[in-house]
């Protein structure tokens, strides 16, 4: 084989209307289902950690991997193992839509220092704060109305 490549993305989802549905009791478990999943679809997990509402993935993906297929078939996955498992007696579902965001190899320590400090930073800024953030840092152009729905 000579296809080389270093490709690493940060995805980022949310419990449908941004819920805080995704308990500490039981967040492991589902980490450690997602990770399952990307390394069954021959991907790398780098990190994965989040917040009730919402989910950080570090991932090293293969060139031939689609990233919405990827990320439909977590979301697909990881709802009916919630149901299955009886994690929530609320109804689950994950948000529709995602955002992917790209890094260097040297930005990799940072990143993941990031999602495995979710609960400390999420005490100084909202989901909400955090995510518009990234749009704006990655200067992807975006429409508020567009955006996950948002508890308020």
């Amino acid at each position: 084989m000579s296809t080389y490549s270093q490709i690493y993305i940060q995805i980022v989802f949310a419990v449908k209307n941004r819920q805080a549905l995704i308990a500490t009791v039981w967040e492991e478990d589902l980490y450690k289902y997602i990770t399952g999943i990307v390394q069954n679809k021959g991907q790398k997990m780098l990190a994965i950690n989040g917040m009730p509402d919402h989910i950080h993935i570090l991932i090293g993906m293969k060139p031939s991997c689609c990233l919405s297929d990827l990320v439909r078939e977590i979301k697909k996955s990881s709802n009916s193992f919630i149901k299955e498992q009886a994690f929530t007696n609320s109804k689950f579902e994950w948000q529709e839509g995602f955002g992917a965001f790209s890094y260097s190899h040297s930005a990799l320590d940072n990143v993941i220092a990031y999602i495995s400090n979710q609960k400390e930073h999420h005490r100084k800024r909202s989901f909400k704060e955090e995510y518009v953030d990234f749009l704006e840092k990655f200067k992807i152009d975006f429409k508020q109305e567009y955006l996950f729905q948002w508890l308020e």
